[in-house]
């Protein structure tokens, strides 16, 4: 398709202002990158507006760029430096250089004589060696030695050979009248003299065959007869005479086995194929849990056959490691009743010896030697730490003793009291009640067993999972644009308190994200844990300490934040019975709840129809984290309640980023005119 240059709405004499008419020659002036109008200092911004694709007049947004000027894009003026602060500059800087309408328009890249598509230019700039600088203009390509030109002149570059991009080489394509061919191209007089210098044998006007690789052979024959890129002279002699050599980081055997994973991404595709959302949160929050969901979602295979294998032990070990828990909870019980039985007796003077209390020593807690046994091995290999490294053999021999112990009077006596039992994690009855099933050779883990899972990803390292949004039927009211590029894709990477060291000094290896989750579990206002003091705390209180360091570090200045308020469901039913102001924090929540709730509207998100008590204390936590954040950044903060364990819950929640990033590329671009109709004052809480 061939463009015509967009000439400017109004010129005024030779060397003014393209909208004041006022000035000469030796104004200093801005260029539109489009029509090359030109404006002064006072009437720029107002020509130009907010800037979405850079120096353009308002009315050539949407257009190409004059060619003329690519060079220049990206480069800042001194008038703009001027104008302008920094951040505002290097955001229209960034969208000039990456925005899709100045990018280079395939049609004006022809290769073999033809115009390339867009899925040839962008093969053309992804693959591992690419031409650099590509300007407009007509190539030619040899697809087998990797070989680049300018039409009709001898070889400029050597790129990644292979590529599937325009028509069949010419044999005049760079206009040789040597009468020797290298793969169906007449070379040139200099590439001839570059053969005869590093002592290929040219005599007969032969026909070379000449691979990525540098080998040669005649057409027709199968020998080799030597390395053209191996000889020492060779690149000495392409050096004088202007020719080019593989690069030293080319390595073509490599580059085709390592397919897409190796190719060096231009800035506008990466920018648009990768988004990094950075989930972090402290221990208990939730993260393990939204990050098993996200690959559960979005990926095909969320896991593969050795991770699911990994998980399935894992599940195993912690289920034998529950009910270690219960039996020593089991003797305990035992020993208590014991002793009071002991006690008892030696008080009672009245009671005859040889009496069933004092010989039978058997209480509600008592298990059989079999049972015994087993448990005593149990408890002996968790205190030595060995009990993962026995899987799977334990599953295959003790399993049948599973289903005996769990079946057993004392140990379901036992887990009657579990609220007891401080080792005991909240996920344990979960896989205790399924345990008989779990202990089996051919249990196979659900979605829902691996959420509950404990242990499954890693509590101090790193986990990313790249995934896309899946079109739905319900997106299509959203964005339709979005849903139909294959380009767009994020990157979940989770990342707990632990796992960034003192001070969170590792935070700066993020640089790159484009916003940060903060994960905080609602239920944790009424625990407590040992802080890094070794002091005891309140649950909320560290969440809200890590979360200060976390928004007021340096990497993540001017980033957008998203906190997600997790396990909003058990805080639903705590709160009923657990006052909120357990944490000190919330000592000020005096809600006011209707006498006459509706049993129908508990669950109702509806905050005007006689909201829950769950429902006004989520809502006054998220706005205590809302003031703490503005206190701390001048900024707005986004809030989702979440409940972990439902997929759609969660799912909402990561799409709600996904429009926070396009409301904040979209601000970016719009914010920095004065003239701005857009609003930051946009709802930013997702329920």
């Amino acid at each position: 398709m061939q463009r015509v240059k967009r000439e400017p709405e109004t010129r005024g004499k030779k060397g003014s202002c393209y909208r004041c008419f006022k000035g000469n020659r030796f104004t200093e002036k801005e260029v539109c990158i489009v029509c090359d109008a030109k404006y002064c200092c006072n009437c720029v911004l107002r020509a130009m507006g907010s800037m979405p694709e850079g120096r353009k007049c308002v009315t050539c947004i949407g257009y190409p760029i004059d060619e003329a000027k690519r060079g220049s894009l990206g480069k800042c003026s001194r008038m703009l430096k001027r104008l302008l602060n920094p951040l505002e500059v290097k955001q229209i800087m960034k969208a000039e250089k990456l925005c899709e309408a100045n990018q280079l328009p395939p049609e004006y890249i022809c290769v073999n004589g033809k115009p390339l598509c867009h899925e040839e230019l962008v093969i053309l700039q992804t693959c591992p060696n690419p031409p650099k600088k590509l300007k407009p203009g007509n190539y030619w390509y040899d697809k087998v030695s990797g070989l680049w030109g300018k039409e009709g002149q001898k070889p400029s570059k050597i790129i990644s050979p292979h590529l599937s991009v325009g028509g069949p080489i010419k044999p005049d394509a760079s206009n040789g009248n040597t009468q020797i061919f290298i793969n169906g191209r007449e070379i040139t007089k200099v590439e001839l003299r570059m053969l005869q210098l590093a002592g290929v044998q040219c005599a007969g006007n032969p026909h070379f065959w000449v691979n990525e690789d540098g080998s040669y052979q005649e057409e027709g024959q199968k020998n080799t007869k030597g390395y053209i890129w191996g000889m020492a002279k060779t690149k000495l002699v392409c050096a004088v005479l202007s020719l080019p050599v593989p690069s030293k980081s080319s390595n073509p055997g490599a580059e085709q086995g390592s397919g897409l994973m190796s190719r060096s991404v231009p800035d506008y595709i990466e920018r648009r194929t990768l988004q990094k959302l950075l989930l972090v949160g402290c221990s208990g929050s939730g993260t393990s849990t939204i990050f098993k969901q996200a690959k559960i979602l979005y990926k095909a295979v969320p896991f593969s056959d050795d991770e699911h294998e990994n998980i399935k032990l894992k599940i195993q070990s912690n289920a034998y490691g529950y009910l270690g828990i219960l039996l020593e909870g089991r003797e305990r019980f035992e020993e208590e009743i014991l002793g009071e039985k002991r006690k008892k007796q030696s008080s009672d003077e009245t009671n005859p010896v040889g009496s069933s209390d004092s010989t039978d020593g058997k209480t509600i807690y008592t298990i059989g030697p079999r049972l015994k046994a087993f448990s005593d091995w149990l408890l002996k290999t968790m205190v030595s730490g060995n009990l993962e490294a026995i899987f799977p053999a334990a599953t295959r021999e003790y399993s049948p003793l599973v289903e005996e112990l769990w079946k057993d009077a004392a140990i379901q006596a036992t887990y009657s009291r579990r609220s007891e039992l401080e080792m005991l994690s909240s996920v344990a009855s979960y896989f205790l009640e399924r345990v008989v099933d779990i202990s089996r050779t051919d249990y196979e883990p659900s979605d829902l067993d691996i959420l509950y899972a404990e242990g499954v990803t890693s509590s101090n390292g790193l986990a990313c999972v790249d995934f896309s949004f899946p079109h739905s039927a319900s997106d299509d009211s959203v964005d339709t644009a979005d849903q139909h590029d294959s380009l767009l894709r994020y990157q979940l990477i989770r990342v707990q308190a632990r796992g960034l060291g003192e001070n969170c000094k590792w935070l700066e290896m993020f640089e790159d994200i484009g916003m940060v989750i903060f994960c905080v579990a609602l239920s944790d206002y009424d625990q407590f844990s040992v802080d890094g003091n070794g002091s005891l705390m309140n649950k909320m209180m560290l969440s809200r300490k890590f979360f200060e360091s976390i928004v007021t570090h340096p990497t993540f200045d001017q980033m957008e934040f998203l906190l997600i308020l997790n396990k909003y469901d058990l805080f639903e039913e705590k709160i009923e019975n657990v006052p909120l102001n357990q944490c000190d924090w919330f000592d000020d929540f005096h809600p006011v709840i209707s006498r006459h709730h509706p049993n129908g509207n508990r669950n109702s998100n509806n905050i005007n129809h006689s909201p829950s008590l769950g429902q006004l204390a989520s809502h006054y936590v998220a706005v205590k984290f809302k003031r703490l954040y503005s206190s701390l950044t001048g900024r707005k903060l986004y809030v989702s309640l979440v409940k972990g364990l439902e997929p759609n819950s969660v799912d909402a929640a990561l799409k709600y980023a996904r429009e926070v990033l396009k409301w904040d590329e979209e601000k970016t671009i719009f914010s920095i005119s004065e003239y701005s109709m857009y609003s930051t004052e946009a709802s930013s809480f997702s329920h």
